[in-house]
């Protein structure tokens, strides 16, 4: 006897659930953004989440796979092409889940899932971090550095009085 997925059932049979989200995953693709419930949302991330792992491998075998899972090649086309290159850079996390308040009719928890399409800015590292990362680096030694001659560095002068000027100025302004 096959084992249940864990988590909350959706729909009556194991294939009820399976056409169920690969329906979600291709209306998620359309429209890079949908309302359902907070529970077929939480089932949907992870299944949506591998198939944009999928596109972003971007072969042959990856499109098959994905064209078994979600039948309408015109949705595979798009999440190949459109949505595979904009998170290319993205290490996953492809989906946001925001919930939205309760359904009117049957008060059912209602959820918006949506694609996370914006660019990846990278981490800026803390000074802490920074400061334990100095000390592994410390043992490296370095080779010396030679100074350049004096006569080939170029001095804007005027520039630097430019500068002797603006210094009084910003002392007597205080």
């Amino acid at each position: 006897m096959p084992k249940p997925t864990k988590g909350p059932r959706l729909g009556g049979g194991p294939a009820h659930e399976r056409l169920l989200l690969a329906n979600l995953a291709a209306a998620l693709f359309t429209h890079k953004s949908i309302t359902t419930t907070e529970t077929k949302a939480k089932r949907l991330r992870p299944y949506a989440e591998r198939l944009v792992t999928f596109a972003k491998r971007g072969d042959l075998h990856a499109r098959r796979r994905v064209l078994g899972l979600i039948g309408d090649k015109s949705v595979v086309h798009e999440l190949f092409t459109e949505i595979a290159p904009l998170v290319a850079e993205r290490e996953g996390g492809y989906t946001r889940i925001t919930k939205i308040g309760n359904r009117k009719g049957d008060n059912a928890p209602m959820a918006v899932i949506e694609l996370v399409l914006e660019p990846v800015t990278p981490k800026v590292k803390s000074a802490k971090s920074q400061a334990a990362a100095a000390p592994a680096a410390a043992p490296v030694e370095e080779a010396p550095v030679e100074e350049a001659p004096a006569e080939d560095v170029v001095v804007d002068e005027a520039a630097t009085e430019e500068a002797a000027a603006e210094a009084p100025a910003e002392a007597d302004a205080k």
